[in-house]
């Protein structure tokens, strides 16, 4: 009896230890297998290495490789850095650094905004703009090239001659355009916003006490409005008599 129990506790001894010896040799080959991997990883690491920072990220963030000096550490954020674009897949999301002409980009085919010197059209970055476009330096992009427009000519004045209608034979006559769109750095040019020619009438004596001018009033309820007539008419009529004319 004695002799059976002595046996058994022998048995149970030896396979405690060989439970204990297969725990150790498993350890053995994880550490093997993952040298320095730590568990108690901290912003956002799934798995960590005290070398390499992250390896792996938690759910729905993304890995990304950051330069130290000569080393690069792995960190796991919410969203990608400026100069990435981000990749989800089944086992990892990703940060993927962007061309190297490109400050930011939707993806490895589509920039969004260019690094100094290239211009962006249709999310690539160019040294220089295709034809038919310009440049926009403010922007850095390739836009379309806009030419001036002019509105149409205004009726033309009445024949006048320093500001008077009355008095003279030979007098001049103007009209004016609006400019409706300037033009860019490429687009054509604006046409002049006035011209004057030359107008004969039948000379008509002022009466006493007439200038044969036209009021200020009259000016203005031409349509449209006559700014260089309304100017002609201060210089002729105002400044004569102002005593500005004397500083």
């Amino acid at each position: 009896m004695h002799l059976r129990l002595i046996s058994c506790f022998f048995i149970i001894l030896n396979f405690m230890e060989y439970i204990g010896s297969q725990n150790a040799s498993r350890g053995r080959r994880q550490r093997r297998m993952h040298p320095n991997v730590s568990q108690g990883c901290q912003g956002g690491c799934a798995t960590c290495s005290d070398y390499n920072g992250c390896l792996s990220c938690k759910p729905r963030l993304f890995f990304v490789l950051e330069r130290i000096g000569m080393k690069q550490i792995g960190v796991c954020l919410s969203s990608c850095p400026s100069g990435y674009y981000g990749t989800r897949y089944p086992d990892i999301n990703k940060c993927t650094k962007c061309k190297a002409d490109c400050d930011t980009c939707f993806n490895k085919n589509f920039c969004t905004k260019c690094k100094s010197g290239f211009y962006l059209h249709l999310g690539k970055c160019l040294d220089s703009c295709p034809e038919g476009l310009e440049a926009n330096n403010h922007t850095m992009e390739c836009v379309s090239i806009v030419h001036c427009e002019a509105s149409e000519w205004s009726p033309w004045s009445p024949c006048m001659k320093k500001g008077k209608t009355c008095g003279f034979k030979r007098g001049t006559e103007t009209r004016v355009r609006d400019i409706l769109q300037h033009p860019s750095a490429k687009g054509n040019l604006c046409p002049p916003p006035s011209e004057t020619r030359t107008c004969i009438v039948q000379r008509k004596k002022c009466s006493k006490g007439e200038r044969g001018t036209y009021s200020l009033t009259q000016l203005f309820s031409l349509n449209p409005p006559n700014l260089i007539h309304i100017s002609l008419y201060i210089l002729w009529n105002i400044w004569p008599h102002s005593s500005c004319r004397t500083l």
